[in-house]
């Protein structure tokens, strides 16, 4: 059972996930804005949000973004607008997931048990601290150090980071990644791939060149012998 917090200023809606998330064996907590979302999470432990974006007092992606203040908990972000602008800049967040008003309740809950299952193999996976150089990185804790500091990604950072990591010197194709780290077919474009990986180097500092760009390919993380 997993803990979910849905917020949706549509008790409608609300009252949709709720039937098919306790349906699942889900707990749900409900929020009616993202004010009251930010709030709860400061109180709270959950183990999905799903969060709409149109709301009052607080959007969701502001909203968003304060919770990654507080937690990286996983986030499918609900919209009835479809524009590839609104996807890029959620899943630049740290957004694990987008679905496009109007859906399928059958459809969100696979994907919210598909992001759940993804984050629990995470979690099961070896623990050894893997080291390069200044770089260390914790996969079943989700953490990364440089030279010491501790480095902040967003949710699908890390993810992409681990994969990369577990993948090193493979080359991997940008349809390989979208379809194993989103775990489904992704309804966009190489962009997404190549944002995330920006702000990653972006993040990695001068360990950055760690992932290597295969022109015409996609992206591998090269270590040297």
């Amino acid at each position: 059972m997993a803990k979910l917090l849905i917020v949706d200023d549509e008790k409608g809606i609300r009252d949709v996930i709720r039937e098919y998330s306790e349906f699942n064996g889900h707990e749900v907590t409900e929020a009616e804005d993202g004010m009251t979302a930010v709030g709860f999470c400061k109180l709270n432990e959950y183990d999905l949000i799903i969060m709409d974006i149109m709301m009052p007092k607080l959007d969701g992606f502001s909203a968003c973004k304060e919770i990654r203040k507080i937690c990286d908990t996983p986030v499918i972000m609900l919209s009835a607008r479809g524009e590839e602008y609104d996807k890029l800049f959620g899943f630049e967040l740290g957004i694990d997931d987008y679905v496009v008003k109007p859906f399928s309740p059958k459809e969100l809950m696979a994907r919210v048990n598909a992001v759940l299952s993804r984050r629990s193999k995470g979690a099961e996976s070896d623990d050894d601290i893997l080291k390069f150089d200044g770089l260390e990185i914790n996969i079943p804790a989700r953490t990364v150090t440089i030279d010491g500091e501790r480095v902040e990604l967003t949710p699908k950072e890390y993810d992409l980071l681990f994969y990369l990591v577990e993948n090193k010197n493979i080359a991997l194709s940008r349809d390989k990644l979208l379809s194993d780290i989103w775990g489904y077919d992704f309804f966009g474009d190489d962009r997404t791939i190549d944002t995330h990986i920006k702000n990653l180097r972006s993040s990695l500092g001068k360990y950055r060149d760690y992932i290597v760009t295969l022109r015409g390919v996609g992206y591998k993380f090269e270590v040297k012998d």
